[in-house]
């Protein structure tokens, strides 16, 4: 009989552990995979649980209220669904959050399950009644532990033409059938929502559990059901090398104690011919905005840019820029096709001798 194998890592960080559960069904052949994860499914409570995954993701504190039934018996069922590769788990604090997984069946019988079905039709109201207590409970943290968080506005600077910039480059990159984004330092999801059309699946990542609820909350607002968030310290991401097709830094590295080091992770994600926008101020001297908003560094030059982005192993491309009170660039940079990680710090080396 072949063995499905789990393996669970556990990374410990200064701040946080990151527990970061992969699931490997290796030596299984597509049929035997797939025998795996219908006998996984076939059983009424697994399948009402893929179909409210289908409507973002949810702990399991919201699926005993939704279904009404205990936690350990959710956990069970959970467990089985994770095992079998149609769901997925991550932790964030004290609270396992689950999401149907990027791969496998699941999003294709969650799709196919009837809509008028009676039990699944309560489902979904029972789930859009707790995605909207989400939602108020996110705005209300937001607005006490949060205040009026809007950076770009702030600062004077035009949101709209920032965003129409980033779009503009992202559709001149002609990226794959069902591209992969990792959004680094996602915040409210703004960026997963706006280049939502571009990509077949989107991941955010934040170290704020405030800024995740409101993400979630416009994710699902948006019914944006391939893109997710999790918890995470951008410095050690628990993701796979070479897992994206796209990686994004908006207005992250200047709130970073070291942004090159950050650069160099987001690197580490791109598949070979991927690419890395980073969306930032321009460096400038006006010290009173910087000490007010918390910002580590007054921008970043060009130069000290593409000095990082080839330390980090990529391909540097021209820098496009936004005026306004303090000017916005806009750096791309790609991954070498043929490269593997290992040679990104060869390429440090030489850069720095």
């Amino acid at each position: 009989m072949t063995a499905v194998r789990i393996s669970t890592g556990i990374r410990a960080s200064r701040n946080q552990a990151i527990v970061d559960i992969k699931i490997s069904l290796c030596h299984l052949s597509s049929m035997e995979l797939m025998l795996t994860q219908l006998r996984a499914c076939a059983e009424p409570t697994r399948l009402r649980l893929l179909a409210l995954m289908a409507l973002g993701d949810f702990c399991v504190v919201e699926l005993t209220d939704i279904l009404g039934q205990s936690q350990p018996r959710l956990s069970r069922h959970l467990r089985l669904l994770v095992e079998a590769g149609l769901l997925e788990r991550t932790r964030e604090g004290s609270n396992a959050w689950f999401s149907l997984a990027q791969t496998g069946l699941g999003r294709d019988l969650a799709a196919k399950l009837p809509a008028i079905d009676a039990t699944l039709q309560a489902d979904r109201r029972q789930a859009e009644r707790v995605l909207a207590e989400r939602a108020r409970a996110a705005t209300e943290r937001f607005r006490r532990d949060g205040a009026e968080w809007d950076e770009m506005r702030a600062l004077g600077l035009p949101a709209e033409t920032v965003e129409a910039a980033l779009l503009a480059d992202v559709e001149m990159l002609s990226l794959p059938a069902g591209a992969t984004l990792l959004d680094i330092g996602t915040g409210t999801g703004r960026i997963l929502e706006l280049l939502a059309p571009f990509i077949g699946s989107g991941l955010g990542i934040d170290a704020s559990r405030t800024m995740l609820a409101l993400a979630r909350s416009r994710l699902s607002r948006a019914r944006l059901r391939h893109c997710s968030v999790r918890q995470a310290d951008m410095m050690r991401l628990p993701l796979p090398d070479a897992s994206f097709d796209l990686t994004i830094l908006h207005m992250v590295l200047h709130h970073s104690e070291t942004p090159g080091a950050v650069i160099t992770e987001a690197a580490r994600m791109l598949k070979p011919g991927g690419t890395l926008l980073i969306v930032d101020l321009a460096a400038h001297e006006r010290q009173d905005l910087t000490r007010a908003l918390h910002h580590r560094w007054p921008g970043f030059s060009d130069a000290d840019m593409r000095r990082a982005l080839t330390s980090a192993g990529l391909q540097a491309m021209p820098a496009a820029a936004i005026s306004g009170p303090i000017d916005i660039a806009i750096w791309r940079a790609t991954r070498p096709a043929g490269t593997t990680p290992a040679a990104f710090a060869l390429e440090a080396a030489s850069v720095h001798d």
